[in-house]
């Protein structure tokens, strides 16, 4: 209804109402951390229809996460509910998606093609290394993988990498480089950087589409501007070619994606690319205490790479930054889960432990454990990246594109079907020779009667499974996926198996036939249900219910605790040894900015004199980081006591004082725990009252589970730290359950 935004442009402050506002020409929106810049770019896609400038469907606004594209959907919907039609919200990846579903035959591709996630590209560099006798190269798959990435972030060619590249590896890189290139393009494949730089050849070869979508979208709107890369500022500056009424929304001091090739300079040089710009700064912080944004501004005001803003807020000023200095790893890790017991304790959820790189949980996740706190660690495998979900989707594919190689790869002998690595080898050496797809050798093969009788029957068989699944894809979306995996025998086998992890398998794949039952019901076609799950990231995986995530630093982007443990704040550590440059140094502290702004109430920081590597003591005494010096001394209150011998852990808050037993049990007070030995004796005594406990849950017996009700325990398998519990449910089905995190009840 036109004219109704006073009733929310209220809920702004000033700058953000400005932002919201001032709708014609190019702006920056500069929004410090906890400023509500999502709040912001939201209010004025909702302004631009409400006031009737722009019509809904000739909005564009992408950011980086399906997740962050459904909460600013959401929250537009909300404002408005008079919408006929939707602004388009999505990300850069969908977005390019959808342009090449439309237009890819005009830069060679069929608009059939197939998107590859980075263990579909490791599968495909295998071949290239084959193909060019690379089997002893000392150049990883992983590294190959993540280099040809951060070229094509750059927009570099392999003639390019060649040429501008200082790795001593660069001959070798491009010609895995270009033989990759040549593969996938065979296979009508493209990567997640191929959809942006092929979205980017297209808009820049083709004026009459480039000026199409250009002319159409009359508002652009990009959030988290700081973390684009060169082909995502090609392609906004394409789509900005008609009209310049651009908004970007972005915090320099969040610019974390280097190593991914993000350009801070995007950011940095808006004024100069855009030179009508309004600049705005949204400098009044939501989240976090003055004590908080205080340490964080200190931190980063280090950084020459900058714009500059000073964070404040109207809340208290809060407690002071509160520092421990562990004599080793696991005296680290004590401590942590201490704390976090207490502050559990008091009512409080949703705490954070972050660290730097991922081999540092498995401390915290142990002593968390014998703690008996359940936690969330960020960063293991997500749904859409199971074996078995990646498995049945390309079965899909495959039944859509019979010349999708990497597609074809995964799934010809899968389940096994007598289709071997000789028998492949040959496929392979057939494509190549007939410069045709897997496929394609396939079906000449079998035409010609090449192979051995028994391989014969074994392709031709995989022949008629695939030309039976293509008679799938014109039935509903969930029975097109049912019926192939029928077909294909994959769910048989995993029947036969009749293990605890096939039987999880399939109530995984039965999962996916549910999504696609939902997303058929939302009209999704079978092509767009595969665009969909490819592009699903683990940042959309994210569970906000428990009450305590382990996770990295990079992983904690975007999100926000009330009490958050920066651990391992160590020199070679954070910032990491391999991250001394001037540029990098300034992206490992933009990381402990965003590090510390994800916190609302209290942060403790902790760093380790000595930690294990690769199994092994350090021989020398870590020192503190440089960070922890950059903070303001008077924001930072140290609860270590000197120590004399780093043998023994004597901090000056009383461990004993704070440690409790489970609910019920008496509590342990009086008690300090000051060495090594001491806290071990503690652990087993904690380990030998949680195996009496353990017993009483034994095969047969009758549980409760507070969401799901009763059940009856199928299975219990001891894994040392913990109880694995398998559960039958009535009228739901199976569930298996750490015990130590599900909080079973014996009935």
């Amino acid at each position: 209804m036109k004219g109704s935004s006073g009733d929310y442009l209220k809920h702004l402050n000033e700058e953000q109402k400005f932002a919201v506002t001032h709708t014609e020409g190019p702006m920056l929106i500069l929004a410090g951390a906890g400023s509500g810049k999502t709040r912001t770019i939201t209010y004025k896609i909702a302004y631009l229809i409400d006031q009737g400038i722009c019509r809904a469907e000739r909005i564009l606004a992408v950011t980086f996460t399906n997740k962050a594209a459904e909460e600013m959907r959401s929250r537009v919907e909300a404002l408005l509910t008079h919408l006929a039609a939707a602004p388009l919200v999505c990300t850069f990846h969908s977005f390019c998606v959808r342009v090449l579903r439309q237009h890819a035959d005009l830069i060679g591709y069929r608009r059939d093609f197939t998107i590859c996630d980075r263990e579909d590209q490791k599968r495909v560099l295998k071949i290239v290394y084959q193909e060019l006798n690379l089997r002893d190269s000392n150049l990883s798959l992983h590294k190959a993988c993540a280099t040809i990435s951060w070229a094509k972030n750059k927009n570099w060619s392999p003639k390019v990498y060649r040429k501008e590249s200082g790795s001593s590896e660069k001959e070798e890189i491009s010609r895995i480089y270009g033989a990759y290139q040549r593969f996938l393009k065979r296979s009508n494949a493209v990567d997640f950087d191929d959809l942006l730089l092929l979205t980017g050849r297209l808009l820049k070869k083709h004026r009459d589409v480039r000026e199409r979508y250009g002319e159409w979208y009359q508002y652009f709107l990009v959030d988290e501007y700081q973390d684009t890369n060169r082909p995502q500022y090609d392609l906004i500056k394409n789509l900005t070619c008609v009209h310049q009424n651009i908004s970007v929304v972005g915090d320099e001091d969040q610019s974390i994606y280097g190593f991914r090739g993000a350009d801070i300079g995007n950011i940095l040089r808006f004024e100069t690319d855009f030179a009508t710009a309004t600049i705005v700064k949204l400098e009044q912080n939501y989240r976090s205490n003055q004590n908080i944004l205080d340490a964080a501004t200190g931190l980063v005001s280090n950084n020459v790479h900058r714009k500059g803003k000073v964070l404040w807020t109207q809340k208290p000023t809060g407690e002071p930054l509160e520092l421990f200095a562990a004599p080793d790893a696991r005296a680290e890790a004590y401590f942590v889960s201490q704390k976090i017991y207490q502050h559990l304790q008091e009512g409080e959820k949703g705490l954070a432990v972050l660290y730097r790189t991922n081999f540092q949980s498995r401390q915290f996740e142990e002593f968390l454990r014998r703690f008996d706190i359940p936690y969330n660690l960020i960063g293991g495998v997500s749904f859409y990246h199971r074996k078995e979900i990646k498995d049945a989707l390309a079965y899909l594919r495959v039944a859509v594109n019979p010349d999708d190689n990497v597609s074809l790869m995964r799934i010809i002998n899968e389940p096994p079907r007598g289709i071997g690595r000789v028998t492949m080898d040959r496929l392979q050496q057939m494509a190549r020779d007939e410069r045709t797809t897997l496929w394609g050798a396939l079906c000449k093969g079998l035409e010609e009667n090449v192979f051995p009788a028994r391989t014969h029957l074994a392709l031709e068989r995989f022949f008629k499974l695939i030309r039976r699944s293509q008679e799938f894809i014109e039935l509903p979306l969930h029975l097109s996926l049912d019926k192939t995996l029928e077909a294909s025998g994959y769910v048989e086998v995993l029947r036969r198996e009749d293990s605890e992890g096939s039987h999880n398998r399939i109530l995984n794949l039965k999962e996916l036939v549910t999504v696609a039952k939902e997303q058929a019901v939302q009209g999704y076609t079978l092509q767009e249900f595969i665009d969909q799950a490819a592009l699903r990231s683990e940042a959309d995986d994210y569970d906000q219910s428990a009450a305590v995530r382990l996770m990295t630093l990079h992983n904690a982007k975007g999100l926000e605790f009330p009490i958050v443990f920066l651990v391992g704040c160590e020199e070679g550590l954070f910032p990491h040894s391999r991250s001394l440059s001037e540029e990098d140094l300034e992206e490992e502290r933009r990381l402990c900015y965003v590090g510390l702004t994800r916190a609302q109430k209290r942060i403790y920081l902790t760093y380790s004199r000595r930690r294990r590597f690769f199994g092994r003591e350090g021989s020398e005494t870590n020192s503190p980081s440089r960070f922890l010096k950059e903070i303001p001394k008077h924001l930072v209150r140290d609860c270590s006591s000197p120590l004399a011998s780093p043998q023994f852990v004597q901090p000056n808050v009383r461990f004993g004082e704070t440690v409790y037993r489970r609910r019920g049990q008496s509590r342990f007070s009086g008690k300090t725990y000051d060495s090594v030995e001491s806290v071990r004796g503690f652990l087993q005594e904690l380990s030998q009252k949680r195996a009496v406990s353990h017993r009483r849950f034994v095969s047969g017996a009758e549980i409760l589970h507070q969401k799901l009700g009763y059940g009856r325990i199928l299975h219990v398998q001891d894994t040392g730290n913990d109880l694995k519990i398998t559960v039958k449910f009535p009228g739901i089905g199976i569930k298996k359950f750490l015990q130590s995190y599900a909080r079973l009840k014996l009935v």
